[in-house]
This record gives structure tokens, sequence and C-alpha cells, in this order.
């Protein structure tokens, strides 16, 4: 008897076979979303054009016409929207790269803390992850600038340090300015940066044949140091002047002032985010299991040694990712900066939409830089990942 078979396609129809039924329902989500964006753009762009206003970003060649409190680039009213615009995104990256530095090393010494034997170091750690991780920032932000920084005595009466200053036009201390030697002294550095760099590439390497990796976080910076050191002596002069700061009339001369609104800013930021990171490291070590410690005590390791060569590399997997949403978070969060009066890309762009009236191409341009600056994070971050995750042999 001559045996009857059935092909696939025939016997199940398309509106039953799943893997079609799924393809289709991608297609038709696509098209609803284009058509839904679509209606909401020529929804936009038509009511925009009854204003006469079509969107353009032409207006930032023209003057800008407002002032900025503080800035790392040169900047006058007369500058355009787009320098202003500039001045923004570098405020704010100024003040994530700081902060982020910071709040990593605090939080992860909070996290440390909080596991800590000593009663006292642990109990204190811990009230402070548990107390400050349900304030919100902005109350933090408001506090620290109107409830102690702006606080400080007045000019006339500012705390002094030798030559730092403490008032309520902020944080004067020594600065650097650039003599005729600063331009051979940047290729120094330059090699300074290059010589370290190959020092922890060959101090990897030793780590990896003898099994004892050496404290690269101490040798490497000292490497960079010396060699600096090493060209600021050998140039016939020295690439920096300290210039103090000198109080005249009803203000600061010379050196380098931090405002109120930046310290108070950059405290916030780093205080907050720090107790977040500090949960991140702690739920990190704790991830690694027991028997790492026991392992590494029956081997004769130092409490130091065990953290650094055995649980840190093996936590660093599950620190680095909620990490990341951290660094994120902070940038993201500096935002908030308008609240007090720091000039940072939102703030500034607040300001540039009042006085353009471009509310879209402003809004827009406020989006797309936070987006690629936290791209870039992101990038970074996931390479470094990438780069410390553990290889199945």
């Amino acid at each position: 008897m001559a045996k009857i078979t059935y092909s696939t396609e025939e016997a199940i129809p398309f509106w039953r076979d799943e893997r079609k039924l799924r393809v289709l329902g991608q297609v038709a989500f696509l098209i609803v979303t284009v058509a839904f964006f679509s209606y909401l753009y020529n929804n936009m762009i038509t009511a925009l054009a009854a204003q006469g206003m079509l969107p353009s970003f032409a207006f930032l060649g023209r003057t800008a016409g407002f002032d900025i409190g503080e800035s790392l680039i040169e900047y006058v009213r007369s500058d355009t929207y787009g320098r202003a615009l500039t001045v923004g995104i570098l405020n704010t990256i100024y003040v994530s790269i700081i902060g982020i530095f910071f709040a990593t090393i605090l939080g992860v010494t909070l996290g440390v803390a909080r596991l800590s034997t000593n009663f006292l170091v642990a109990k204190l750690s811990s009230a402070y992850l548990e107390v400050l991780r349900n304030i919100p920032l902005l109350v933090l932000l408001i506090f620290w600038y109107s409830g102690v920084f702006i606080t400080l005595p007045r000019i006339k009466e500012a705390l002094h340090w030798g030559p730092v200053f403490l008032s309520n036009r902020g944080i004067a201390i020594p600065w650097g300015i650039p003599t005729t030697t600063w331009e051979s002294y940047t290729f120094i550095l330059l090699f300074a940066f290059l010589l370290a760099g190959v020092a922890s590439w060959r101090l990897k390497v030793i780590g990896e044949r003898t099994g004892r990796p050496p404290l690269r976080i101490i040798w490497v910076p000292l490497t960079f140091l010396v060699v600096a050191l090493i060209g600021w002596f050998v140039l016939p002069q020295s690439p920096l002047t300290m210039e103090k700061p000198e109080l005249k009339g009803l203000n600061f001369v010379g050196g380098y002032v931090f405002s109120p609104e930046f310290m108070a800013l950059l405290s916030g930021l780093v205080i907050y985010t720090a107790a977040f990171v500090g949960e991140i490291v702690r739920a990190g070590i704790m991830s690694v299991s027991k028997g790492q410690h026991e392992a590494a005590k029956a081997l004769g390791f130092t409490n130091f040694q065990t953290l650094r060569l055995v649980v840190f590399p093996q936590a660093m997997r599950v620190i680095v990712p909620p990490l990341t949403s951290q660094y994120l978070n902070l940038t993201k969060n500096s935002s908030l900066a308008v609240a007090i009066g720091y000039p940072d890309l939102f703030a500034i762009g607040g300001t540039s939409l009042n006085q353009s009236g471009r509310a879209v191409e402003v809004i827009a341009l406020m989006m797309g830089l936070y987006l690629a600056s936290s791209l870039l994070t992101s990038v970074f971050m996931n390479w470094y990942n990438e780069k410390i995750k553990l290889v199945e042999r």
C-alpha cells in the first residue's frame, strides 16, 4: 500500500502558521507606529507653518543676547545661540565627569565599609546608604545650595586656610597660569601618559605569568607622576606659575573660584549617586561565594589581598552593568541644576528657547546631546564589561 505524504505548506494555512503570523504582526505594528508618528509630525508642521515658524536650525547663528554666569570657554552675550549651547554641554560634561569620579570612590568605600566586621563602620555606612537613597535629589541640591554654600560668611569675612578662601561667593583656590614652556610640557605629559600605558600592559603580563598581579592602581599613576615631575624640573622655566586668589573689593582676583552653584550641584550629585553605587558594590561583593573568601584565607592572603585579587575581579561582572546605569543617571540628573542656577545644558537650553521661540529645535538638540553623552558612556562601560568578563575555558 503506497504511503501518502502531506506538504507542510499545504497542511497549514497561513492564517494559522505561527511563523507567518509573527512576521505579519511585526509588520502591522511597524506600519501603525510609523503612521502614528507621521500624523504627529504632520500635525506639528501644519501648526508651525500657520505661525510662520517652520523647523530650522538657522537660529543657532543668531546673537544669543543673554549672559551666562559660568563658562569653561570664553563667552559674551553677543555670541551666538550655538556657542551658548556649547557652553551648556561643556558645563554638563565637566560636572558629570568630576561627579562620576568622586561618586565612584565614595560609593566603593561605602559598599566595602558596609560589609566591614567593625560594628561602628558597618552601621554608619549602612545608615548613610539607607538615608541618602530615600531623599529626593532635588531636595538635596536645594539643601546644599541654600543651607550650606549660600550661608557661608560674606566675602569680606571669608574663611581661609592659607591661600584657600570660603565664602558665599564660592571656594577660591590657587590656580596655575601657563608660561612659555607650557606647550613643550604638554608633549612631556603625552609621553608620560603613553609610558604609563606601557607600564600597565607590562604589569598585566607579569601578573598573568606569575599569578600575583602587581598593584597597577598605584604603579601606573606613579609612573605618570614621576615622568611629569622630571619634565617639570628639566624645562628651563616652570610650565605653570601658581596664582593665588586675593580679596580685592567685593570679589576675588586671581586663582580659580568654584561657584556655590557648581559646588552645590557637584556635592549633591556625588553624595546621592554614591549611595546607589555603594549598594551596587555591596551586592557585587556578596555575589562572590563564601568559598572564595575561605580559599583565599587558606592561601594566606590578607583581607586587602583577598578583596583585590579574588573578590573584586569576580564581583566586577555583577557590578559594572548597574554601575553604568548610575553613571547615566548622574549625567541626566545634572539637569536639575536649573533649580539652583548652575548654567548646564538644560538651563541654557531653556533660556535659548525663551529668547528664540524655537521650542522644537531647542528641545530636539537637548535630547540629542543628552542621548549622545549617554551612548558614549554606555559604549565605554560595555567595552570595559567585555574586557573584564570571565572567560570559560
